[in-house]
């Protein structure tokens, strides 16, 4: 077997658990298809060195987030990796899980911003609402639902939770009743980072494209795939 396998390391004649990296392994049987398989006595993973679906591939999740990151689609990405759609949708809802949702920094300045898709058809809009941090331009809290103040608010409640010293929107009457007036702002170009991210969003993302046959069928998955282009 090659070092740079993506399963396990091997120096000599020696492998690695790909769980708890510990070398004290066992032989365990034979699978299948006639390959060696081994038994971690640490951690009782059971593992082979060469695996065949590429999925099974531990540095496959690194590719799905960086396909992800550069808009491929749903279809586009499995084939490229070789692995079907159905593994794919669950292996980004697992990315998605692990993602820790980054902290909120407390006295700073954001911009909020609200992006209109659709999900399954054109009759079913709903709403991207996200906050962007003005001065490190990272997202720090974002929403997806129909177009309701309940959606704008989870964002908003995020930033007064975190003594926000500014925030920024368009002249969308729901902020007014949402906002507290002394932080809250709607002057000319006060938005002029998060509209371009929206741009770079609409651009990189088929599925946020305007005029497009590549839209999204299920908002888990859409929520999913943001969380990963926000904070992967």
């Amino acid at each position: 077997m090659k070092e740079n396998s993506p399963s396990c390391i091997r120096f000599g004649v020696c492998y690695f658990c790909p769980v708890c990296r510990s070398a004290d392994l066992s032989k365990d049987g034979r699978t299948a298809n006639d390959k060696q398989r081994y038994k971690c006595k640490k951690c009782s993973k059971r593992f082979i060195t060469e695996y065949s679906y590429n999925a099974c591939k531990q540095a496959i999740n690194q590719k799905i987030v960086t396909f992800t990151k550069e808009g491929l689609g749903i279809r586009s990405t499995a084939r490229v990796l070789k692995i079907s759609t159905n593994t794919l949708l669950k292996r980004i809802h697992l990315i998605s899980d692990n993602i820790e949702i980054p902290p909120v920094s407390k006295g700073k300045t954001y911009e909020v911003d609200e992006m209109r898709i659709f999900i399954g058809k054109k009759t079913r809009l709903r709403w991207i609402v996200y906050a962007l941090e003005r001065e490190s331009g990272r997202v720090v809290s974002f929403n997806v639902g129909r177009r309701t103040n309940r959606t704008l608010w989870r964002v908003i409640r995020a930033l007064e939770l975190s003594e926000a010293k500014k925030i920024y929107t368009d002249r969308l009457k729901n902020y007014r009743y949402l906002i507290e007036r002394k932080v809250h702002s709607t002057m000319l170009y006060g938005t002029n980072h998060i509209e371009r991210m929206n741009l770079t969003l609409r651009t990189r993302l088929k599925r946020l494209s305007r005029r497009t046959i590549c839209f999204g069928r299920s908002l888990t998955v859409c929520v999913a795939i943001l969380r990963i282009c926000f904070w992967g």
